[in-house]
């Protein structure tokens, strides 16, 4: 479902100057240790342990539970070649849709070859992704010789501290292969503190792909698509949305997967449960419906992202926001700083 603005827009409408040294590689020491930008009325530079001050009793807080697998493998075709597989959905058991590497693409009816002898028959195609049934369970072998899939533009192999470090410490749907990266930040001593501080916490899944690091192809933004995700919005987050909303608190979004599944929760006008699949796609012109105010890290130039925050408080006054953070030396992506964004501009 693109969600499509009257005004036509440019990917280059979206573009922003970024020193490769801003780029974090690793996370920081804990992690609240990072910065936080907050943009309300004016741009305030914090850091991320005072967040919780930034909140009002009755808000509601959004996390995405999902989990990051370990989607990255190394495999062989059956001719000797190598390739290197990355999964972007468990489908089944032992089905899963993955994108391959290789010097030849593999062919319909062709096997990948893996550690303990374990095969996967290439099925056939779907787009760009490759549909693999496996001789064993997904999971449970992508755990046991898997890697964490990193981002592309750290530029390094995952090593054991981004086992935990690229996971939110309220990681428990496995499914995803980028972190929802916002949630990097929280550790259980702030979940408790704003918990106790009268703040409410709800919970949506949406399994992040690895669609979301590639870049959109076309210069016109509205020739472009997302790759479909799951998502997944019960009932008791949407008695909880509704609560917060009569008594007058605000809902804060986590991430801006947690911004996508409550806002296509929210399609028909109010939210609904919601189960299934989506590759809503947020452009400056979408009217929010439910998000009041969200957490999210800094996205890469060009990017859907970007454009999705861009969304919500207005082109101008993120790029602006963006400029002040390359000035401050604040850390940029998966592993950087993270901002505060509010909609209302006089909070």
């Amino acid at each position: 479902m693109a969600l499509i603005p009257c005004a036509p827009m440019l990917i280059s409408d979206f573009d922003y100057e970024l020193p490769d040294e801003l780029i974090a590689l690793f996370p920081t020491a804990d992690r609240r240790g990072s910065r936080l930008l907050e943009l309300g009325n004016r741009i305030r530079d914090r850091v991320f342990s005072e967040f919780p001050c930034l909140l009002r009793p009755g808000d509601l807080l959004v996390f995405n539970d999902t989990r990051v697998i370990k989607a990255r493998l190394a495999a062989t075709k059956e001719t000797g070649g190598r390739a290197e597989v990355l999964i972007e959905r468990v489908q089944g058991e032992r089905t899963a849709l993955a994108h391959v590497k290789a010097s030849k693409s593999p062919k319909a009816g062709g096997r990948m070859l893996f550690a303990d002898d374990v095969e996967a028959d290439v099925l056939g195609r779907e787009g760009d992704l490759y549909v693999l049934e496996f001789s064993v369970d997904v999971l449970p072998f992508l755990e046991a010789h898997g890697e964490v899939p990193l981002p592309p533009y750290l530029g390094r192999q995952a090593d054991a501290s981004d086992d935990s470090r690229y996971q939110t410490v309220y990681a428990r749907d496995p499914g995803a292969v980028a972190a929802p990266t916002a949630g990097l930040h929280f550790d259980e001593a702030m979940l408790t503190e704003t918990h106790d501080a009268g703040v409410r916490h709800a919970w949506v899944t949406l399994h992040v792909g690895a669609g979301t690091f590639q870049s959109l192809r076309e210069e016109n933004i509205h020739e472009n698509r997302l790759h479909n995700e799951r998502v997944e919005v019960s009932a008791s987050c949407c008695a909880a949305v509704n609560e917060t909303k009569q008594a007058g608190g605000r809902v804060i979004a986590v991430g801006t997967t947690s911004v996508r599944a409550l806002e296509c929760a929210s399609a028909s006008g109010s939210i609904q449960p919601f189960a299934g699949e989506t590759d809503m796609f947020i452009l400056p012109g979408y009217e929010f419906r439910t998000v009041d105010a969200m957490i999210t890290n800094f996205h890469l130039p060009q990017s859907s992202l970007l454009m999705l925050v861009a969304a919500f408080v207005g082109k101008e006054r993120i790029l602006e926001a963006y400029r002040h953070a390359v000035r401050e030396k604040y850390r940029f992506f998966s592993y950087g700083d993270a901002m505060f964004l509010t909609a209302d501009k006089n909070a």
